[in-house]
């Protein structure tokens, strides 16, 4: 163990945080602007899931797969010629190491000296202990406790599982040498876009699923995807039960069974993608009274105090949504009620989420399933991208728009969208859901024409009008 910065005196500190990650870097640099003595416990690499293993580089795999993608779907253009490019599967890798760890440092390990008032102490098991934490030896004091330890992903309990190599997200986006074949186990987003991602840089790709893809979406949303998805040569498969793994000629072979029928798929390799587990192992969080829900995760209230007093959690470690800037900005409401600097409470009602395929899926507020058990009297608007006249001159009309609003008050609920920019396109969904907007009042906004933002206002106006009746611009 190693320490870097200022180490309070006797091992006092104002604040102690557990983990390294982003909710761990934004819980220790908010309190270090204010002057607060904070220990920075690492748990595990420094910058935790995001930059490591998660969003950096399945992200810039998945950049990588679009580029490639693009060339052989350019056909769709009169008078242009697709075109096919070599991957050298080993060279991305490598390349997206190097990025992971030139991110790392940028945004992690440098930033430690800019901050006096904290010390960080490199990674070793570390356990919560009455006033403090216990970790390489020695006790760390502190009257306040943020945990921040994050999540490792989850593999299935399938008779047969062990007896196979299984690789989950981060064995996939670092394997030297790409398989011919994968089996992906989990329709989430994580599956979603491995799959999409390998396929494209030229892996044959099964998904096999419990119960449909992306099932946190809207139905139509999940079959726009499901649709674009078959479309490039992704076989999915969907609706059934896993009944055993096992290694066969090399490879992997996963036995389904649908309808009652049990069908046999192989691959080269197996990825599991079925979601991730807290990171409580170990942290003495029993002996402390500190409740943990079902999954592990720890329950935490809308300060993100956990059940014992002057112990506060986020990220993924915690209940709560598990994407990084929700880890980030969970982090900082637990800081400042920690330290009294003001009073905060979690608040994700204009959240917004995305995938990352291509289509992008992305939603905020309320699905419709969700507004309904929620109590409202629910109405919605659904409109394809061939009404979008951003997707017609890019001759790429796959998704649609879903909007979902209050029957008595018009005020928007929530919206989902499958669209190649939908990824950017959510942000002004969500602006609209925090100012509390109607339907009307979005329908008669101002858009930029030929933008697929301006199909937001067009589904709104579906509320009310056949929109494929109107002219450019008109509305």
């Amino acid at each position: 163990m190693k320490d870097s910065g200022n180490t309070a005196e006797n091992g006092t500190y104002d604040l102690i945080v557990l983990g390294a990650g982003s909710a761990g870097f934004s819980a220790s640099i908010t309190a270090a602007e204010t002057g607060s003595r904070v220990a920075l416990v690492g748990h595990g690499t420094i910058g935790g899931t995001c930059v490591n293993v998660g969003c950096v580089p399945s992200k810039a795999m998945i950049r990588a797969a679009e580029a490639v993608h693009g060339g052989t779907a350019a056909g769709r253009f009169p008078g242009v010629d697709p075109c096919t490019h070599q991957v050298d599967w080993s060279a991305l890798v490598s390349g997206t190491t190097d990025l992971v760890a030139e991110m790392r440092d940028k945004k992690y390990t440098s930033l430690l000296p800019e901050y006096e008032s904290l010390t960080y102490i490199e990674e070793g098991p570390a356990q919560l202990v009455a006033g403090g934490v216990a970790v390489g030896g020695r006790s760390l004091k502190a009257d306040r406790i943020i945990i921040a330890t994050g999540s490792h992903p989850h593999m299935p309990d399938i008779p047969g599982i062990g007896t196979v190599e299984v690789l989950d997200s981060t064995g996939l986006l670092t394997l030297p040498e790409r398989p011919d074949s994968i089996i992906v186990l989990g329709g989430g987003y994580i599956g979603a876009e491995l799959a999409q991602m390998a396929s494209r840089l030229g892996v044959k790709v099964t998904l096999v699923t419990r119960s449909r893809l992306l099932p946190g979406a809207e139905p139509e949303v999940a079959e726009a995807l499901a649709g674009a998805m078959r479309a490039e040569g992704i076989r999915l498969e969907t609706g059934l039960s896993y009944r055993q793994i096992a290694a066969q000629n090399g490879g992997v072979a996963l036995t389904i069974e649908r309808d009652g029928k049990p069908v046999t798929l192989t691959a080269a390799r197996l990825v599991a993608t079925t979601g991730r587990v807290a990171n409580t192992q170990g942290l003495g969080l029993e002996a402390l009274g500190i409740q943990t829900d079902r999954r592990g995760a720890i329950v935490v209230g809308p300060d993100m105090a956990t059940t014992r007093a002057g112990v506060y959690a986020a990220g993924d470690v915690t209940d709560r949504d598990q994407f990084v800037y929700m880890a980030a900005y969970g982090a900082k409401v637990a800081v400042k009620n920690a330290l009294g600097i003001e009073p905060m409470r979690y608040d994700n009602a204009a959240m917004p989420w995305v995938v990352f395929t291509d289509p992008q899926v992305a939603g905020v507020g309320l699905s419709q399933a969700q507004a309904v058990e929620a109590g409202h009297d629910v109405k919605t608007s659904v409109i394809g991208l061939d009404n979008v006249p951003r997707a017609l001159a890019a001759r790429d009309t796959r998704g649609l728009i879903k909007l979902v609003a209050d029957a008595k008050t018009d005020r928007l609920l929530g919206g989902q969208i499958v669209a190649p920019e939908g990824a950017d396109t959510i942000q002004t969904l969500a602006m609209a859901l925090k100012m509390g907007m109607t339907t009307k009042a979005l329908g008669e906004t101002i858009f930029p024409y030929l933008t697929t933002v301006e199909g937001l206002k067009l589904a709104a106006q579906t509320f009310d009008k056949d929109v494929a009746k109107l002219s450019c611009c008109a509305g």
